[in-house]
């Protein structure tokens, strides 16, 4: 047997610093080394949320790091403090109640793992997320009560999953028995289907109505699944008759998810409904520098600032737009500054577009051809005169641009992926017997590729 001190554990988060940096978190400096039994080294971790995430995404990671540090051939085991204590007769670590699954209740699903990141205290508030940040702290402090249900949706990246997360951390914190049930909707309806097909029914319903707590994401997927549409309907009102809490994500409000019952909007909407808008530069730079913070990476002051005026989209492009700053430095050896920080992104935008148009050139290009604002293509409006040269926008996007259909749909007003698939056939489809369509768009095609290769 071996124990290890504070040492220890800064030579291993040293290790995983340069080696491994994207996984680091500034709360592995709470990790406590326990000590070697049988070439097995604990590391114990209080918190029951940290913990769950380290045994599923961290164990390889920390192994290597204890081997090189140590030159021994170890394995790591993340163990809290109780397990810690447990030893069997043969002084080696009592089973765990479910493989490094330690305490986890076999009702919370498992491919919707929390993350430690994702909570009250590392969510930045501003004007566009306000309402719905204070909402989410009100339901988390009085579930079933405060609001219910508790509906937020947005666009792509803007923050909607940071809050279920911080929401169901807080619920099991408070009360670690809760029943809490936190899943996506293409797994409810997955599970749904499966329970369908082997006829078992009774468990399905049992898994979800005796929930203390609903947690959905992407609830949107509903759409056009009449079936399962259906139980979920059962579902919901079984939850709320008895004060259950059920909290909702969705990319577009009820009354825009394309082909939900009405009875399912209606109870979508009875509730609060929070929507989450695209962050101002003030509520950017402020998410750029939290996330340097959680991941222990320095900025100087004018890198925040640049960051966040040069990409003004979502929060998971200012995250990769740090990745990749974080990542030049290591590869130059060099100190973050505000000219490390232009050559990584311009580097990359390079590098990642060549001379692809960018999304923002295909919208400036189409509003000036049609001479429309740029609010109102990003609005809700469904008029003509606005609806098609935003078909048109979606469609030269999925042309030109790697972007996915939820993130070109949740850059324009937090629309959902069939949305955009609607626009692309549409556009697709009228070119092909509307010759003067055809000659605009190919005429704002080529201002595109003139422009974008100069």
């Amino acid at each position: 047997m071996q124990s290890f001190g504070p040492g220890f554990r800064e030579s291993l988060v040293d290790y995983l610093r340069k080696n491994h940096s994207d996984i680091c978190r500034h709360w592995f400096d709470d990790i406590e080394p326990s000590e070697v039994r049988d070439g097995v080294l604990r590391l114990v971790v209080r918190e029951p949320v940290q913990l769950r995430y380290l045994q599923r995404c961290c164990g390889t990671h920390f192994t290597e790091a204890a081997q090189n540090v140590t030159g021994r051939l170890l394995v790591v085991r993340f163990v809290s403090p109780e397990d810690d204590a447990k030893l069997d007769v043969r002084g080696a670590l009592a089973a765990p109640s479910e493989s490094d699954g330690s305490e986890r209740p076999a009702w919370l699903d498992e491919q919707m793992l929390l993350s430690p990141d994702y909570t009250f205290s590392s969510f930045v508030v501003g004007p566009g997320n306000r309402l719905a940040h204070a909402a989410a702290q009100a339901v988390a402090s009085k579930p079933g009560r405060a609001y219910n249900p508790y509906f937020i949706h947005g666009g792509v990246g803007l923050g909607k999953t940071h809050l279920l997360h911080a929401i169901c951390q807080e619920l099991l914190r408070a009360q670690p028995s809760l029943r809490l049930c936190y899943i996506s909707c293409n797994a409810f309806m997955d599970l749904f289907h499966e329970a369908v097909k082997a006829g078992r029914m009774t468990d399905f319903r049992n898994r979800f109505r005796t929930a203390d707590v609903l947690v959905i994401d992407d609830i949107h997927f509903l759409s056009k699944h009449e079936q399962t549409q259906e139980e979920f309907f059962h579902t919901f009102n079984a939850l709320y008759q008895l004060g259950k809490q059920i909290i909702l994500s969705s990319d577009a409000a009820p009354t825009e998810i394309p082909d939900l019952e009405e009875r399912l909007t209606s109870r979508f909407s009875a509730g609060l409904v929070a929507r989450i808008e695209r962050p101002c530069f003030e509520t950017r730079v402020s998410i750029v520098k939290t996330k340097a913070e959680l991941h222990g990476v320095a900025l100087p002051d004018d890198v925040p600032a640049y960051v966040a005026a040069k990409i003004d989209t979502n929060i998971r492009e200012l995250e990769g737009a740090l990745t990749r700053i974080r990542g030049y430095a290591m590869a130059t050896g060099q100190p973050i500054t505000l000219e490390l920080a232009k050559l990584a992104l311009d580097g990359e935008i390079t590098t990642r577009s060549g001379n692809a148009p960018s999304l923002q050139s295909i919208i400036e290009s189409v509003t000036r051809f049609y001479d429309v604002k740029l609010t109102d293509l990003l609005s809700k409006k469904r008029h003509k005169s606005i609806a098609m040269p935003r078909q048109i926008c979606m469609f030269l996007a999925r042309k030109h641009t790697r972007f996915s259909l939820e993130e070109i749909g949740g850059y324009f007003g937090g629309r959902d992926h069939t949305t955009v698939m609607h626009a692309v056939r549409t556009i697709e489809q009228k070119m092909e017997v509307d010759g003067k369509l055809k000659a605009e768009v190919d005429r704002i095609e080529q201002d595109l590729l003139q422009r974008s290769s100069r």
